[in-house]
């Protein structure tokens, strides 16, 4: 019929098709819990639990080094005014001190158990470095830090930077050079399209403010969680679901997680899973993965 073949290549009708839909969606579970054709009710009511507790803690991620490193310091902080009250005996005190110094306990870029900051390493030193600033300044905390170097009440400024910073804000404002050297930290740049690393950045005068940069992005949801987004889904014919990784500065998703997922996706969705990574700049694609379902794995007839 003429008619219908022009509605399929009409390009409104596929605008409002996708306006209906919600397209593009960032919000996967919600778009399962809303539109997947298999799910029995019992399952979208599960979807939408899991999506409400997700949305819940998603800001909490954005202040990881924060919590960790403000609970560190403060137990650190009680545990020693109550020993010098005498209100702690020694064998308490090296107790705590034990827990607290494998808490804070910070491998080397090479040490096998290296996984990346510890949180509570980081968030701890910072933490002391502001009182060290405020109490103890040097001549570098005064050029680097003059709203705060000298101030001497230092728990008025963790209070303000508790209550108004979150992860990347508080180290691109209070890392300080000192801290820098003390870690040791450098800035490795690893472009996919190269197949060596390069040093950027090392702790020195030049290379301050590019490894604080750094490693502020290293905390930024917008640079480190994947923009991931169904994009597309023709619920009359194939049913398949075609999802978007604009995959930024080329950074590419683990193949291993990218598949699992992938495959729970599927089996929610009950048809099958096309996700593409493009460049955010021109849509050119990098790579695709696709997935299947499984039979039997979300189709449960309710009584």
């Amino acid at each position: 019929m003429p008619g219908k073949e022009n509605v399929r290549q009409d390009p409104t009708a596929e605008e409002r098709r996708k306006s209906l839909l919600q397209l593009p969606q960032e919000n996967i579970l919600y778009f399962l819990e809303k539109t997947a054709p298999k799910l029995a009710p019992w399952q979208r009511e599960i979807l939408r639990i899991v999506r409400i507790i997700a949305q819940y803690f998603y800001p909490q991620t954005q202040t990881k080094l924060m919590n960790e490193g403000c609970a560190t310091y403060v137990h650190y902080t009680i545990m020693n005014r109550l020993h010098e009250k005498g209100l702690l005996t020694d064998g308490a005190m090296v107790e705590f001190l034990k827990s607290h110094t494998n808490v804070v306990f910070q491998p080397e870029f090479d040490d096998p158990r290296y996984s990346g900051m510890n949180p509570y390493a980081l968030g701890f030193a910072m933490m002391q470095d502001i009182e060290r600033i405020c109490t103890v300044p040097t001549a570098e905390d005064h050029q680097w830090f003059p709203h705060i170097a000298g101030k001497g009440d230092h728990m008025a400024v963790l209070r303000d930077v508790w209550a108004n910073y979150r992860d990347e804000s508080f180290i691109l404002q209070f890392l300080s050079p000192r801290l820098t050297r003390k870690f040791g930290l450098f800035h490795v740049m690893d472009d996919s399209s190269d197949p060596n690393m390069r040093v950027e950045a090392i702790h020195d005068e030049r290379g301050y403010r590019k490894i604080k940069q750094a490693l502020a992005r290293h905390y930024d949801i917008s640079w480190m969680a994947p923009d991931i987004q169904v994009v597309d889904v023709n619920l009359a014919g194939d049913r398949r679901l075609i999802l978007h990784h604009r995959a930024l500065n080329r950074v590419l998703l683990d193949e291993r997680d990218t598949r699992m997922v992938l495959q729970h996706l599927a089996d929610l969705w009950g048809y099958d899973v096309l996700m593409k990574e493009v460049d955010p700049g021109n849509e050119s694609i990098f790579k695709e993965h696709a997935a299947s379902p499984r039979n039997g794995i979300v189709q449960v007839e309710t009584p």
